[in-house]
């Protein structure tokens, strides 16, 4: 969701890029890659595309390898050309098309893809499927060593494939917990050291909390920007338990149990204590004389001083940097003196997290037409000379270790953010299928989030909640199941009235 911006245009990166791998790529052209009568295509399936965006994955990935490998020409097949779809009317019973079909129908067809360029939400999926052809024994007859790569990534896509690897992903967005020397010194709180989990932070956290009103600190947020949705914060926090809702065929609920009341109580106590902050709490005035100045940080709760630790991408070391040079322009603004952490995670599932995305794999069809050139394609793209060049990106990290560097100029605990490996459900698929299939199935997460609002409100406790949530969900499945698509007369008032069920929730007290 981050919206990226470039000073440099995309044409000069790619022209510098060129010019720095012009020689080694001349060396590794071979007399059989000159032979004008050896020209073939290699196809590249992406999972979202069209012919207007085309030049950008070209020269964020094809390029280079077009360039060193000149009797290769590169077709882009998107599974899904949103171009296609972006102006028809959205209804409930046309739902949009299901990605991981579109996916396999590119694989599967008269003239398959070679290679597919995914995201972690897909890989298992079509590993399940037999659509990926297995990595290992091709980088062992190659010598490349899995060693080279940060250990999070390589099991991360190995949770994917029963442990074997069906995938490589050149760079990858970890997560770490950034938090403020000074918020802890002032607080006479030891720094931790070492990997934390939820509930470390959490004891930390109200051992952090001061003051009240406009002069309130806090001791954590789930996000820089300081905008707080506590049902979302849940949900997101919950993910590496894999906790359900309802059961695989969406007939029975299934979340009156003591894991989701753990959950539940967990972040609803933090919220009504105030030891996570609501929006309410978060709001800062900018200063009058500062009122004609953009400033972009005022309500960022860890750049103003509200808050002590937040959970941050890799891309937020970029944000500091900025604020670090600029603070003293905005009036009433401190320099950060600052470290991270490994993002925290749960005892029960320690080392795994949520907040660590893989995008950008790249696998083998099992049914390619080219599979030799598809492995050279995945291996360039994974390779060194190309980690080389990835690695200036501020905004992912290089999934090759040698390339995973402090920023220049600055000082931080870099290994925070290549500690914990990322979170690939194996119900992915299943899931996904079943909400293309009933797409009314959003109802029970609105459902959800009433009850869980009202129980930050002190109008339920979360047994109460939890067992409602139960029953009432209980009757929708079943409306649901009757009526996948259509609009479902008799869902409980707080669900269809208006912003019954979105309204994000202010704690009372």
């Amino acid at each position: 969701m981050t919206i990226r911006k470039h000073s440099i245009p995309r044409w000069t990166l790619v022209a510098m890029s060129l010019a720095i791998l012009v020689p080694t790529l001349a060396a590794c052209t071979s007399k059989n890659e000159d032979d004008p009568n050896n020209r073939r295509t290699l196809r590249i399936g992406t999972m979202y595309g069209s012919s207007q965006d085309e030049s950008y994955f070209r020269q964020q990935y094809t390029d280079l390898f077009e360039f060193s490998h000149n009797n290769i020409d590169i077709e882009i097949v998107p599974a899904i050309d949103y171009t296609e779809t972006q102006f028809d009317e959205q209804t409930p019973d046309k739902p949009q098309p299901d990605p991981i079909e579109k996916v396999k129908e590119i694989m599967t067809g008269a003239n398959p893809v070679d290679v597919m360029i995914m995201d972690s939400g897909v890989l298992g999926s079509l590993v399940q499927e037999n659509l990926l052809k297995q990595l290992d024994p091709l980088m062992k007859e190659d010598k490349i060593d899995v060693n080279d790569y940060v250990p999070a990534v390589i099991e991360g896509i190995k949770a994917a494939g029963d442990g074997q690897l069906y995938a490589l992903a050149p760079t990858y967005t970890p997560s770490a917990l950034f938090y403020n020397k000074k918020a802890f010194a002032q607080a006479g709180v030891d720094v931790p050291t070492g990997n934390l989990t939820w509930d470390d932070v959490f004891n930390l956290a109200r051992r952090l909390k001061s003051g009240t009103g406009k002069d309130a600190k806090f001791g954590f947020t789930f996000n820089q920007w300081g905008y707080s949705d506590p049902y979302s914060d849940m949900t997101n926090y919950a993910a590496p338990l894999q906790l359900k809702l309802y059961d695989d065929k969406a007939e029975k609920m299934t979340v009156n149990t003591p894991q989701w009341e753990k959950v539940w109580t967990t972040i609803s106590q933090l919220y009504k204590d105030h030891v996570l902050p609501s929006n309410e709490d978060l709001q800062v005035q900018q200063p009058q004389e500062d009122q004609n100045r953009y400033n972009p940080y005022f309500q960022q709760p860890f750049f103003n001083g509200k808050a002590a630790m937040v959970i941050g991408n890799y891309n937020m070391i970029n944000d500091i940097d900025m604020y670090n040079r600029n603070y003293q322009k905005f009036k009433g603004m401190e320099p950060l003196d600052w470290d991270v952490l490994p993002v925290p995670t749960f005892a029960e599932m320690p080392g795994v997290s949520s907040y660590i995305y893989l995008s950008s794999l790249a696998g083998i069809n099992t049914k390619a037409q080219n599979p030799d050139d598809a492995w050279e394609f995945v291996k360039f793209m994974n390779g060194k000379e190309w980690g080389k060049l990835r690695s200036r990106s501020s905004y992912e990290m290089p999934a090759l270790k040698e390339f995973v560097k402090v920023k220049d100029g600055m000082s931080y605990n870099i290994d925070a953010f290549t500690q914990v490996k990322p979170l690939i459900s194996e119900n992915s698929y299943e899931e996904q299928k079943l909400n293309q299939e009933r797409p009314n199935l959003y109802l029970i997460q609105q459902l959800a989030q009433t009850e869980f609002n009202k129980v930050i409100q002190n109008q339920k406790s979360v047994k109460e909640a939890l067992a409602e949530f139960e029953t009432q969900g209980n009757d929708l499945l079943q409306k649901i199941k009757l009526n996948p698509k259509g609009q479902i007369g008799g869902v409980p008032g707080d669900v269809y009235g208006g912003m019954g069920g979105g309204a994000i929730a202010k704690p009372i007290g």
